[in-house]
């Protein structure tokens, strides 16, 4: 007789159900600490770079069901980027080890020259030069490969981005304030990183976590940048000119903002993730109108360390989130098809209020399960054990007889 079991709860993420979490098998040798490197291929939803805890390459060919490692390291994984531009060129940045590059998808690995001994945190691209964001300011590249100083030398630059791909490049780059009460650093280049301006436009904050370009909108010739510091996020849609706060008040809660992803061609279209920064207000929330209104997309755990957005209309979400109490760290996958997130109950976390939509599970206990994917599966497998369990009293009362 044939016994119909229930699904497995950790799923191919190639089969993923509508807007529902599913867990991803844990990282190989993560240990008790946080992923904050994580990077899918913009060609295939499917391939997928991490960084573990002992500073080792991990690379998914299927959405996170099996890893391989790819390149053995001992610094801490600060970054994984893939070129929008090139196909395969994927940079990874180190605390303290440099940086590192690949030309097959990050298949096979070599230490990129010129940025030996340096934290490297960010990368970001233009359609010819490639710019990186370290412990001793800018450095630039025209492959990846190698590098050279390119200004801000005396900085800490935390973030960087490119506002404008082709000539003249338009970068902007952020760092911490030198002062307790000082005003946010940001620095700008109009000519490539060949020379630098501080401006401090009045936004909250003591140091700039992330910086994000997004594409350019319908008309116009200025991306949106995004700004995401230990205490809030901000856009600017005027080359940082003037910045509108995403947050505080009755808009997102007022914390750090790590994370930050533009879906596609839509200049509009972005997520915002935060690890909370200990405070437990981190979380995931997605805009579909440039910022007036967001979405909670509700992760398992509040406390979310990176994320990775496919380039498709409806993407896949890579995401690493992290329990502070217990110290463990898993990974997680989510095709976001636009309805109400289920999946695992989230933990607390504040969510868009006010004016703002927020999403949640649709119910707790077995009422939010009925709603999932696995429901039909196990039912189908009680349905076989009860047929079983009946036959077995039947054959044994026929004995009795």
């Amino acid at each position: 007789m044939w016994l119909f079991l229930p699904a497995a709860a950790v799923a191919r993420a190639d089969a993923l159900p509508d807007s529902t979490w599913v867990a991803l098998k844990p990282l190989p040798h993560q240990g008790r600490s946080a992923v904050f490197a994580l990077a899918v291929d913009p060609s295939n939803n499917q391939a997928l770079i991490a960084g573990n805890s002992e500073g080792s390459l991990l690379r998914s060919a299927d959405g996170g069901t099996t890893w391989t490692s790819v390149h053995g390291g001992k610094a801490v994984l600060t970054t994984i980027v893939f070129s929008p531009f090139k196909p395969g060129l994927v940079l990874a940045g180190t605390r303290g080890s440099g940086g590192l590059a690949s030309r097959d998808g990050g298949v096979t690995w070599v230490t990129a020259s010129g940025l030996e001994g340096r934290a490297v945190r960010t990368f970001a691209f233009s359609l010819t030069l490639i710019v990186a964001g370290t412990d001793r300011g800018v450095y630039v590249s025209p492959d990846g490969f190698t590098w050279t100083p390119s200004g801000l030398t005396t900085h800490s630059i935390n973030s960087i981005a490119v506002e404008a791909i082709h000539t003249p490049i338009r970068l902007v780059a952020g760092s911490d304030s030198s002062t307790s009460g000082a005003p946010l650093p940001l620095f700008q280049s109009l000519d490539g990183g060949g020379t630098w301006t501080m401006f401090t436009p009045p936004i909250s904050g003591a140091f700039a976590v992330k910086l994000v370009s997004g594409p350019l909108p319908p008309t116009g010739n200025v991306r949106p940048l995004v700004v995401g510091t230990n205490a809030g996020l901000f856009q600017s849609t005027d080359n940082g000119a003037s910045f509108t706060p995403l947050s505080g008040g009755q808009l997102l809660p007022s914390t750090d903002y790590t994370q930050v992803n533009f879906i596609t061609d839509h200049y509009d279209r972005f997520y915002v993730a935060s690890d909370g920064g200990g405070s437990g207000l981190g979380g995931l929330w997605r805009t579909s109108d440039g910022g007036q209104d967001f979405v909670s997309l509700a992760p398992p755990q509040a406390s979310v360390t990176a994320l990775a957005v496919s380039n498709d209309e409806s993407p896949l979400m890579y995401v690493a989130v992290f329990e502070p109490s217990s110290h463990v760290a898993t990974l997680w996958a989510y095709h976001d098809t636009g309805g109400i997130p289920q999946g695992p109950p989230a933990t607390p976390s504040v969510v868009a209020s006010g004016g703002r939509k927020s999403g949640g599970a649709s119910g707790p206990g077995i009422f939010a399960f009925l709603t999932t994917s696995q429901a039909p599966y196990v039912g189908l497998g009680l349905g076989a054990l009860l047929l079983i369990l009946a036959a077995l009293v039947s054959n044994v009362r026929g004995r009795r007889r």
